[in-house]
């Protein structure tokens, strides 16, 4: 068995919530710790500041010079991913695109229709970038409305569809209206040279990359966790990692984890440092995100005494070496961080929460979990949390 301190601590280095990338790049954090889950909140930010001091201004100057981007990648979810993965990606989340076709098929949509919508589109997008308005306007009646009965489905026209095919095939990328990535208004431009253009790996080589990448990230880690990032079945993970082990990319440690041979040496002689290290994280950083056991994170007297308070919290996070010892949340109105620990306070975490108050409040403006959170469907929790001090 290996002691629970030290996995969280070595999770924390390898998250670089140590600050061993401070100064970092974008992409280079990303690459190293993982691309960052997107869902139009501010995750992407905190995921970089808190690993490498990187200022909002930084990461939307990555995002405008393509260093790193927004694309549909594992279980087709939205990921932040930097340059050398964009390809990658986009092929990691090609598949997941079958089941929002299926449903498209049951309102009469056919396969033949979609490509001609994305015909159109793409003459569309020869010259600039459209929102989905301008789009509309200029394919005409290439796209249509599937009616109450698409209403209901989640599919009201066939534009979006078009527009998904197009960007899992890296023939248009989105744009952030306002070059930021904590909100969803996009507009849409041709991407040249498509990304994938020159990619040549299988899509079994496909899962093995990523599979490299996922143990890179966050080993020593299992099959399963693996098999929920990837949104793999448990047959095609075990068959994406196979390669790995075959060929000593990874080794067995501890009863059900991996861990990539080049990093054992490293976590053998690895001790958890004694002093105590804050970092304030989104509520799906990658420190929690890719491990989904709770209690991986999470001291078992905190969760007796939070329970699924603490197990499904919406809110954002606060780590020391990997263990989950705090939540927060960003109240606009007071400019502030309401927040609670479950752990004595002191000096060093009143700090953190200040370093962050100031990364918000000066840069961010919000903290948004995502696209629909507001000050108004948070103030239940923000309230809850002071109550909690």
């Amino acid at each position: 068995m290996i002691a629970i301190q030290k996995l969280r601590a070595w999770w924390s280095h390898r998250q670089a919530l140590d600050g061993r990338l401070d100064g970092s790049s974008a992409a280079d954090v990303l690459a190293e710790t993982g691309w960052a889950r997107c869902v139009g909140g501010v995750a992407p930010y905190l995921t970089l500041f808190s690993r490498a001091g990187i200022s909002r201004e930084n990461a939307d100057d990555a995002v405008r010079n393509l260093e790193i981007h927004e694309l549909p990648a594992a279980r087709g979810c939205t990921y932040v991913v930097p340059a050398a993965d964009f390809a990658l990606a986009l092929k990691a989340g090609e598949n997941f695109r079958a089941n929002e076709m299926k449903v498209a098929n049951k309102l009469g949509v056919t396969g033949k229709e979609i490509d001609r919508l994305c015909d159109a589109v793409l003459k569309a997008l020869d010259q600039d970038a459209l929102d989905p308005e301008e789009i509309r306007a200029a394919t005409g009646k290439a796209s249509r409305s599937l009616g109450e009965e698409g209403k209901k489905k989640g599919i009201s026209t066939t534009l979006p569809l078009a527009l998904g095919k197009l960007q899992a095939a890296g023939d248009i990328r989105r744009v952030p209206v306002n070059g930021r990535l904590d909100q969803q208004r996009y507009k849409y431009a041709a991407w040249k040279p498509n990304p994938t253009a020159q990619f040549k790996l299988s899509e079994q080589e496909v899962q093995t990359e990523i599979a490299r990448r996922f143990f890179h990230w966050i080993g020593p880690a299992s099959i399963a966790e693996f098999q929920v990032f990837s949104g793999l079945s448990g047959k095609a993970a075990k068959a994406a990692i196979e390669p790995l082990i075959n060929t000593t990319g990874l080794e067995t440690i501890g009863e059900d984890r991996l861990i990539p041979a080049g990093q054992r040496d490293a976590f053998e002689s690895f001790s958890a440092p004694k002093q105590a290290d804050y970092r304030l994280v989104a509520s799906i950083d990658g420190i929690s995100l890719l491990h989904r056991d709770v209690e991986t994170v999470v001291d078992a007297a905190d969760l007796a005494r939070f329970g699924k308070t603490v197990e499904d919290s919406p809110g954002h996070r606060i780590f020391d070496r990997g263990r989950w010892v705090g939540s927060w949340e960003y109240d606009p109105e007071t400019e502030s961080i309401a927040w609670v620990a479950f752990i004595a306070k002191n000096r060093e975490l009143e700090k953190a929460v200040a370093r962050m108050e100031q990364f918000v409040r000066e840069q961010l403006g919000d903290a948004r979990s995502f696209s629909l959170d507001s000050p108004k469907s948070r103030a239940a929790r923000i309230q809850a949390l002071r109550a909690a001090k």
